[in-house]
């Protein structure tokens, strides 16, 4: 495959800049569940959602199923890796829920799935694999024009790689080996960036300066790679602090959290059944029905992705309005607005608010000099082979596949 490069919006530094695909060459694309009920903002809902399907008649089952041409209740498929659930037919399924997974719902907001492979048309098991205490995903949001939000998002959770707006992006896992071994990098890029920079530089150094450099073109994410190391420690400490924002506490991190006096508090209680979704400029405060919050920046509630505003995005995915016309195991939600949703509400400004607070470091000029294609290429680190865009095998234990058969290996 030949080396590839993308321009960039005419800043220097873009120009000839790698792309992503390069530097991080394997990805995944999102998953794609086929039904939208195996999803959702509470565990609970799942809980009843499945009971409700088990219990039913097998002609009501596979109404409420929502069979695809890729899942019906009679279709064989494996488990998925390092989940224990059953692997019969869907339609003689009895037995307990399986316990929902914590997901990364497309950027910034944080779900639940049923981890059944039975349920989910292509839930991408190559992702699975590799997900454990040592794994970052990386997530491309996709190219839209005209979007001046963030392009890339990283999380310990198991990402779906949903995108609110525009053509979904890939998802990229640090590492191509449970354990944190084999980072998902070019062969050569790791010597050639310590070569220049010093022997501290590490896959996960490289993630946070993708963090902070990552620029999106309609060819794809691009990432200038700096000569000078004043450069690259500058941009590596501004990404580590991207870093810790995206992953929330997760991985021994502190969650994040905005000065005193900044803090968004619950200034009047959301009613069981919030009315809508509004945020009062003036006054720094955001209201759900007669529920109050402030304060709340102006960047937390400007801050898209996709051109869709997050806080608006997570309100709706949660609100009764959203609710209105479905039918089936969709329409098996919470009756009222559970306490846990406040406290992640409160979180999520928090979030936004900090990651705006960053994006003037991010747009800042930077200058010169950059490492060029010609360099990349004479060590070795461009073109990137074949084999580094494929997942590796992984396979160290049995995995059961269909009615309890495991595979000969």
């Amino acid at each position: 495959m030949a080396a590839r490069a993308a321009g960039g919006s005419g800043d220097g530094r873009d120009a000839g800049a790698p792309l992503l695909d390069d530097l991080m060459p394997w990805s995944v694309r999102p998953l794609r569940t086929g039904r939208p009920w195996v999803i959702a903002p509470d565990a609970a809902s799942l809980r009843a959602r499945w009971d409700r399907l088990v219990r039913a008649p097998a002609d009501e089952r596979e109404r409420l199923f929502r069979t695809t041409r890729a899942r019906t209740p009679w279709t064989p498929v494996a488990a998925l890796p390092g989940q224990a659930t059953g692997t019969g037919r869907f339609a003689r399924e009895e037995g307990p829920c399986p316990e929902p997974v914590r997901i990364a719902h497309g950027p910034f907001d944080e779900q639940w799935l049923l981890p059944d492979h039975r349920l989910i048309d292509a839930a991408r098991p190559e992702l699975w694999r590799v997900a454990d205490g040592h794994q970052l995903f990386l997530v491309e949001h996709g190219h839209m024009p005209g979007d001046t939000g963030p392009a890339l998002s990283v999380t310990a959770l198991l990402p779906d790689g949903h995108s609110p707006a525009g053509r979904p992006g890939r998802i990229r896992p640090l590492f191509r080996r449970p354990g944190g071994h084999e980072p998902n990098l070019a062969p050569g890029l790791l010597p050639l960036l310590r070569a220049r920079h010093g022997e501290s530089v590490t896959a996960l150094s490289v993630l946070a300066w993708v963090l902070a450099a990552a620029r999106r073109t309609p060819a794809g994410c691009v990432v200038p790679l700096p000569a000078g190391t004043g450069h690259w420690s500058a941009g590596v400490e501004l990404g580590q602090e991207l870093l810790r924002l995206h992953l929330r506490g997760a991985r021994g991190g502190e969650r994040p959290r905005l000065p005193g006096g900044r803090r968004p508090y619950v200034r009047a209680a959301i009613p069981p059944v919030p009315e809508g979704l509004a945020y009062h400029p003036d006054e720094e405060t955001l209201t759900l029905g007669t529920g109050r919050i402030s304060p709340v920046p102006a960047g937390a509630w400007e801050f898209r992705v996709g051109g869709a505003r997050m806080l608006e995005l997570w309100f709706a995915r949660r609100s009764a309005a959203g609710a209105e016309g479905l039918d089936g195991l969709e329409a098996v939600r919470p009756r009222s607005w559970p306490p846990e949703w406040t406290s992640e509400l409160l979180e999520l400004i928090t979030l936004l608010a900090l990651l705006d607070g960053v994006r003037p470091r991010l747009e800042a000029p930077a200058d010169g000099p950059w490492l060029t294609a010609g360099e990349l290429r004479a060590a070795g680190v461009l073109p990137v082979p074949a084999a580094a865009r494929r997942p590796a095998s992984v396979l160290g234990h049995q995995e059961e596949g269909p009615d309890g058969q495991f595979a000969l290996l």
